[in-house]
């Protein structure tokens, strides 16, 4: 592809660190850096049941509605899904031993990294999980993750029980 051909005669510089912004036909922001990682970035936001319990799994979701019940979402009305990861993204998730989502709210930053797995499907239309076991399911992002729901800054989990907007970045070493 022409955007890691250029990237990389790029990043041959010594002293020259450079990205490039790739665009899909959706409108998908996704960063290239040197060839080595890859971001995509998803946009949700918080909601009055947003509870942040779960100690095994965390989730943001397209779904704009959410019960008591479910206590691993951080997040609805994400505005991408797994379906619009590009192709090159989803494998090099699978390929990934390093996948780090930054969680952003208000300023505020928490971090949960994982790895892929070579099985992961990731094609779910609506949800978007990240969890501690090494279950693999349509709706897994990454496995092994060092962080659930429960272990999400209270601060960041109590401006999303506002309605507080989430930042959810996912890097891809």
């Amino acid at each position: 592809m022409v955007y890691i051909v250029v990237c990389e005669i790029l990043c041959s510089y010594p002293y020259l660190k450079w990205s490039l912004q790739y665009l899909t036909q959706k409108y998908i922001k996704m960063w290239l850096i040197c060839g080595d990682v890859m971001e995509f970035v998803i946009y949700a936001k918080g909601h009055e049941n947003i509870r942040g319990l779960h100690k095994t799994t965390l989730e943001i979701t397209k779904e704009m509605h959410l019960t008591p019940k479910g206590d691993c979402i951080i997040g609805v009305s994400a505005d991408k899904s797994m379906q619009d990861f590009p192709e090159e993204f989803k494998e090099k998730i699978r390929k990934s031993k390093k996948i780090i989502v930054e969680i952003e709210v208000e300023g505020i930053k928490d971090v949960v990294i994982g790895r892929g797995d070579e099985r992961l499907i990731l094609n779910h239309p609506t949800d978007i999980v990240i969890r501690k076991s090494d279950f693999i399911c349509p709706r897994t992002l990454m496995i092994k993750a060092d962080k659930g729901a429960k272990d999400i800054n209270r601060e960041i989990i109590e401006k999303l029980k506002n309605g507080a907007n989430l930042t959810f970045r996912i890097i891809v070493e």
